[in-house]
């Protein structure tokens, strides 16, 4: 034991008056970093004008126009620039929009101006503002420490050291970094451009991170879509020099059948799609910080929760306080200066509630008759408690009490937190981690000899009765005491100073459960989702409130964190079961937890909200951070953040999470039925050798891509999330599986193909064509085309609303209920007609305007597009038992 020369004091630093600071902030600007200089809008037009599909058009339209044909030539790149348009916006307008949840993220940092401390924008510091900083916080600036606890800082984004660094009075902490331990207070030294992160980041060349399993998969369909498109234009084109046709009508086949099967508008839809999820989200204080993020979460199969603050409403009350000289009950709220206190010892109580707030760090400050947290609500609370025990006994203003000279911080190794006042040490903490420490109980203070670990006599009584205020739901603290030898000032290890306490008491803290809890739990087990608890507390108290919420499964599995089984396969058993309570664990049994829940096939979304929950929420397939109590730390490794705290917003962010992946496969089914239309006269001709006349042309066919698949397929993909979307199990499968592949090429692709042939030879048949004679009139045969064209179109109007579901009818969701989808039916209704009425128009698409015969045929299409697709439904609601049009449960299903 030494003195302690350089020792960290606790001792007040003033800071910058509010309008000193303002005038500093006009003279240095703001304290943000330097903005990356933004890619001109041009070269992103250029790269959606130039990627591999695009390249593929242009070399086409370049070969048409060698070929003597500008009008195919200028339709094609009218495709390309009509695509490469469409993605720039939506891309613009996904960027836009992640902006904007950026903006929602918590960025306060709390500072000490005019004497006391606030919160303010970290854009708003200026140099030689007083910035206090706790574990978790993110350093906001380069500061110079003047007071320093148990102090770590994280610099691994600066140096690639994943150590955390020890840090003393005198130290600087560099902006960006991280206090992962302990408290600090230190003074601004350089704010924005001028900080050290700044010229790191002006050295740093911007890393695009690696694809999401959503982009890879997406990828992976177009890369198949584009090969079978090349390959089967290839195909066309030989064939049709071995039948006789001129090469240049063969290009023209060719060309018609690739452009018939790129999926052009495939991925800036689906950009739209997760960027109306990621804002619908936001709208329900769920800010995903990635967009593919939005898809896995409707994949989720297993939730970890924590407890404090998801589950519950982070308003800590202490409603008990137990003491050798008897309980002491607090009715009321905790924070009301009038609630009634009852029970004998209140003075031991005042002694006990004064030595617990020695060793915190949060406040209570009395606002209009009630008591407002300020930083921790369960040290404020202790500090309410103080102050009202101490008015109630007459005794001294705890915020007269000597101010402690050493902290040794909370540590969740530890789970305990002690601060020297004088020649006291006072320690707070889990009950199983004070208890042993502690020599005896009773209202003196130990002698700090002769005991060592493991409880001293009279303790017994207070173990049990921890057990007995966790099994009400409390939060339980044990608080001690002890003397330290030598003048004040001596420095103490950790060691030395925590060894041989008096126990002074026991606190019980109550945090209410909150309101919508049980309703969100029973709808995420509707939604086949199974869901744990997994917290620091103690087993009873988890236990209790699990029950309380209805989390804790019918087992009433409960699991501590220093009894879990070694052996991985056994814990796996043990944890993949719904309603389980997995209690006092540390970050690394949180980190193992969520590994064995992944390797067991489950995608799993972890809540965290401390420093040390980062790694678990890495590791996680969905991280998920508190925005209101969660610290820098967490909120970083996230990929979701709870603007709220609720447990129930990640069950709203999953079903939008499915309602995503929902319309992502409505959209593919929309755009592979359109294909097998526009690809089926290709195949009749070629199997004809060429005597059967062909449908649709290469201007048609782009003119349905425009025409057709643009307008609905963004409204597909804003559906809005059906009521059934929570009522079945996680999807498991890909985006282009075996259900969809049948309902596309095995029913509405051949439905829209029978009706689109029929049309067109009905028009050949009327006007006195048969098979094996010479083709018809040109008028004739433009006017087969144009009702080919007709019956195309319609058949995809009602494919569009058939696509809103895979289970259900349109007629039983609603014709109007997505109104996205029904003006662009309407849109699309009005292209057609000026496709076929406008002259100009149907001659250069080279068809006109069908007969009575074809138009009712075409007409015929939408009722055959729907009739098949309600008898694929009943039969599937027979095999699988999923809702069909005859059941009256409204579920959808992508």
């Amino acid at each position: 034991m030494t003195p302690a020369a350089g020792q960290d004091s606790l001792s007040a630093v003033a800071g910058l008056s509010a309008e000193e600071a303002a005038r500093r902030l006009k003279e240095v600007g703001a304290n943000k970093l330097p903005e990356p200089r933004p890619v001109p809008g041009w070269r992103r037009l250029l790269a959606e004008l130039t990627h591999f599909f695009a390249i593929m058009l242009w070399v086409a339209a370049g070969l048409a126009f060698v070929a003597g044909m500008p009008q195919l030539a200028i339709a094609i790149m009218v495709v390309i620039v009509v695509n490469g348009v469409f993605a720039y916006i939506q891309q613009a307008r996904a960027q836009h929009a992640a902006a904007k949840l950026r903006e929602l993220l918590p960025a306060l940092v709390s500072v000490r101006r005019d004497g006391r401390v606030i919160k303010v924008h970290s854009s708003e510091l200026v140099p030689d503002d007083v910035v206090v900083l706790v574990a978790g916080d993110r350093v906001p600036a380069d500061v110079r420490l003047a007071l320093a606890t148990s102090c770590e800082v994280d610099e691994s984004m600066l140096t690639g050291e994943s150590e955390a660094v020890a840090k003393t009075p005198g130290d600087t902490a560099f902006g960006g970094t991280f206090l992962v331990n302990g408290h600090a207070e230190g003074v601004v030294s350089v704010t924005g451009d001028r900080t050290r992160l700044a010229e790191i980041a002006a050295l740093t060349g911007k890393v695009e991170p690696p694809p999401s399993p959503l982009a890879q998969e997406l990828q992976r369909i177009v890369r198949i879509t584009a090969t079978m498109a090349l390959g089967i234009g290839a195909l066309f084109f030989v064939l049709s020099l071995l039948v006789g046709i001129s090469w240049r009508d063969a290009f023209l086949f060719a060309i018609g059948v690739a452009v018939a099967l790129v999926p052009e508008g495939l991925l800036p839809t689906v950009t739209l799609s997760l960027a109306v999820g990621a804002q619908r989200m936001a709208k329900r204080n769920a800010l995903v910080r990635n967009l593919q993020a939005v898809e896995t979460l409707g994949s989720t199969t297993f939730i970890c929760t924590d407890k404090t603050g998801t589950l519950t409403q982070n308003r800590m009350n202490v409603v008990e306080v137990w003491t050798p000289a008897g309980l002491l009950a607090i009715d009321g709220q905790g924070y009301n200066p009038e609630a009634v206190i009852t029970g004998s010892g209140m003075a031991e109580a005042g002694r006990l509630s004064l030595a617990a707030r020695a060793a915190s760090v949060g406040r209570a400050v009395l606002h209009e008759g009630r008591w407002i947290a300020e930083g921790d609500p369960m040290e404020a609370a202790i500090d309410a408690l103080a102050s009202r025990l101490a008015a109630g006994t007459g005794g001294a203003d705890p915020r007269e009490q000597p101010t402690p000279s050493h902290r040794f911080a909370f540590d969740p190794r530890r789970l305990r937190e002690s601060a020297i006042v004088g020649t006291t040490l006072y320690m707070k903490g889990a009950p199983e981690s004070v208890i042993p420490l502690c020599a005896g109980t009773g209202n003196g203070a130990g002698t700090g000899r002769g005991a060592g670990p493991g409880a001293g006599p009279g303790t017994e009584q207070a173990l049990a009765m921890v057990d007995e205020m966790a099994s009400h739901g409390l939060r339980v603290l044990a608080v001690a005491r002890r003397s330290l030898p030598g003048p004040p000032g001596t420095a103490f290890k950790l060691e030395e100073a925590e060894t041989g306490l008096t126990l002074l008491g026991l606190m019980g803290l109550h945090d209410p459960p909150r309101a919508e809890v049980k309703v969100a739990l029973a709808a995420a087990r509707d939604a086949g989702i199974k869901v744990a608890m997994v917290t620091g507390d103690h087993a009873f108290t988890a236990a209790a409130i699990a029950r309380e919420t209805g989390l804790l499964g019918a087992t009433e599995t409960v699991l501590q964190g220093p009894d879990l089984p070694a052996d991985d396969a056994v814990l796996t058993a043990l944890l993949d079961r719904d309603g389980v309570v997995v209690s006092r664990v540390t970050p690394e049994q949180k980190l193992r937890v969520a590994r064995l829940l992944q390797a067991r096939g489950h995608v799993l979304a972890m809540t965290g909200d401390g420093v040390n929950d980062g790694p678990a929420l890495q590791q996680a397939d969905i991280g998920v951070a508190m925005g209101l109590s969660g610290t820098d730390v967490a909120r970083e490794a996230a990929d979701l953040v709870l603007l709220d705290d609720d447990f129930a917003t990640i069950i709203a962010a999953v079903e939008q999470g499915r309602a995503t992946y929902a319309n992502i496969r409505r959209f593919l089914t929309y755009h592979l039925t359109d294909n097998v239309a526009e690809l089926t006269p290709f195949v009749i001709w070629a199997l004809s050798g060429g005597h059967f006349p062909l449908a649709l042309g290469v201007l048609q066919i782009l003119a349905l891509d425009i025409g057709t698949d643009l307008l609905p397929a963004l409204a597909l993909g804003s559906e809005a999330p059906s009521k059934g979307t929570l009522k079945r199990p996680p999807e498991r499968r890909h985006l282009m599986d075996r259900a969809l592949m049948f309902r596309v090429f095995g029913l509405l692709g051949p439905v829209e193909a029978v009706m689109e042939m029929t049309a067109y030879t009905v028009v050949l048949l009327g006007a006195g064509w048969r098979p094996g004679a010479e083709l018809p009139v040109a008028d004739v045969l433009m006017a087969a085309s144009g009702a080919a064209f007709t019956t195309v179109v319609l058949a995809q109007l009602a494919n569009a609303f058939a696509c809103r579901s895979a289970t259900v009818p349109p007629w039983r969701l609603g014709w109007f209920t997505n109104r996205l989808l029904v003006w662009a039916v309407l849109a699309e209704l009005g292209l057609l007609c000026v496709f076929l009425f406008v002259g100009p128009v149907a001659a250069l698409l080279g068809h006109a305007p069908p007969t009575p015969g074809g138009l009712a045929v075409a007409m015929a299409a939408v009722p055959a597009v729907l009739l098949a697709d309600w008898l694929y439904k009943i039969v599937r609601h027979r095999r699988t038992g999923s809702p069909a049009g005859s059941g009256a449960t409204r579920v959808q299903s992508p």
